[in-house]
């Protein structure tokens, strides 16, 4: 039998929607600002040649220059406000988020709380700031020697710096408010409309090549058979749960003798969701940023040598970008989505326990053994999903809108921020089935007849 929540889910309807006041204010909310992300992209950094910079992204954008212009949204390619992205912030994330695991003055800030939280926080701030400088420098003087820039100079740099590391910080803190007043993830729904919004235009160049001659009748239906295939595969991974069957036993609250219950612990084959990809991403794209725009002629033999084995489809590349991704996978499902200690004290605090297995400690290494096991099919999954269909578009020099990765962070983000709706509605018939509880009590008690005292002799 279906579960009241379940039951409750399929109920929902566009009545129920339209009641839930708070529900579409965080949607009116993160659609504005969404948009507000969307016109920043289309708004060009002063001094840039557009004519130059076109010629140079229709030559780049099946290569490299292609997988930077997709995670900004096409910023890159117009060289908006917003060029550097989002990218920044979470290269920033992911150096905090491992000092954190080795260094023990910041693990012991993760394990202060909400205080501990911030002051992290504040320090992924100040590495964004850090780094997108960085970047944004290397972007100015890698621009005036492609011969991008129509007045090169440190004019020019200043003016490109302050705008790129601005509109940073900016988009940092759009992802933070829609995060705290909004629905789903910021920082994933910002890269999810960028892809989504360049998806048509995609299409097109797609479309086009078939047309051209560029591409076979039998290489586009491959392509799209692929990308159907991967749609579906990624959907049906992302909904598969490990559940741990967790018992409650009996306990007295005054004279009242309570039943035990059960319940299950739900365990994601993939609980890290689209962060592996998207970090291992942004650390395969941050050193190759600053020769984007030199016309791949790099500045030493070092980065010559990035350049030539770090490519999209290159083996180099492929293979460091399934360890990262497998590395990812465990490392943020262990100490970011699934701290078995904290699953493991929650479950003891509400008296919770999994059959067979003590409280406590034992209980976490039981959590930590399975979610391990668990993570070996769900690694797996998330490389084989990154990589083929990265394979297949470089060999056949397509767009990079049709690779694993953003096809993963559509439909992860897409399920999550619709899990997140859910829950809303969830929550808002809760509060109506108690509101409605409690009127019935009043009227209840305000249609009862006082009860008349003995007459008096």
């Amino acid at each position: 039998m279906a579960s009241a929540a379940e039951q409750m889910a399929a109920n929902m309807s566009w009545s129920a929607f339209g009641r839930a006041t708070e529900l579409r204010q965080r949607i009116w909310f993160t659609l504005g600002l969404l948009i507000i992300y969307r016109i920043g992209t289309y708004i060009p950094v002063p001094g840039i040649d557009g004519v130059e910079l076109r010629a140079f992204f229709d030559q780049a954008a099946a290569g490299l220059g292609g997988v930077l212009n997709m995670f900004t949204g096409g910023a890159l390619s117009r060289m908006g406000v917003f060029a550097l992205g989002i990218m920044p912030y979470i290269s920033a994330s992911i150096i905090v988020q491992l000092m954190a695991a080795m260094v023990p003055a910041l693990e012991q800030l993760k394990k202060e709380g909400e205080a501990g939280r911030k002051k992290l926080n504040q320090y992924t701030r100040y590495g964004t700031v850090l780094l997108a400088t960085a970047q944004a420098y290397g972007l100015a003087v890698s621009m005036e020697s492609g011969g991008l820039a129509s007045d090169p100079g440190w004019f020019f740099r200043a003016a490109c710096v302050i705008t790129l590391v601005g509109g940073t910080m900016f988009l940092m803190w759009l992802g933070e408010q829609i995060t705290q007043r909004g629905i789903g993830n910021g920082i994933s729904l910002i890269i999810f409309v960028g892809i989504i919004a360049e998806i048509p235009a995609a299409l097109a160049q797609f479309f086009e090549s078939g047309r051209s001659g560029a591409l076979t009748t039998p290489a586009i239906l491959g392509v799209i058979v692929m990308l159907t295939a991967t749609l579906f595969f990624v959907v049906f991974m992302e909904r598969s749960l490990r559940k741990i069957h967790i018992q409650y036993p009996r306990r007295q609250v005054g004279m009242k003798v309570y039943d035990g219950g059960s319940s299950h612990l739900p365990i994601k084959v993939n609980p890290a969701g689209v962060i592996p990809a998207i970090f291992a991403s942004s650390l395969l794209l941050l050193p190759t940023t600053l020769t984007t725009f030199s016309g791949g002629q790099a500045s030493g033999p070092v980065m010559s040598w990035i350049l030539a084995n770090f490519g999209p489809g290159q083996p180099l590349y492929l293979a460091f970008f399934a360890t990262m991704v497998v590395f990812f996978t465990y490392f943020y499902t262990l100490n970011v989505s699934f701290k078995t200690d904290d699953v493991a004290d929650n479950l003891k605090n509400q008296n919770g326990f999994i059959p067979g297995i003590r409280p406590g400690k034992k209980t976490s290494e039981y959590l930590e053994y399975v979610v391990n096991r668990i993570l070996v099919l769900g690694s797996a999954y998330l490389a084989l999903v990154v990589l083929l269909p990265e394979i297949v578009r470089t060999n056949l020099a397509i767009t990079a809108y049709f690779g694993g990765t953003s096809i993963l962070i559509i439909v992860s983000v897409g399920m999550d921020t619709v899990q997140q709706i859910q829950s809303h509605l969830l929550a808002h018939q809760y509060e109506g089935l108690i509101e409605k509880s409690q009127l019935r009590g009043r009227k209840s008690t305000a249609d009862r007849k006082p009860r008349k005292g003995p007459a008096r002799r």
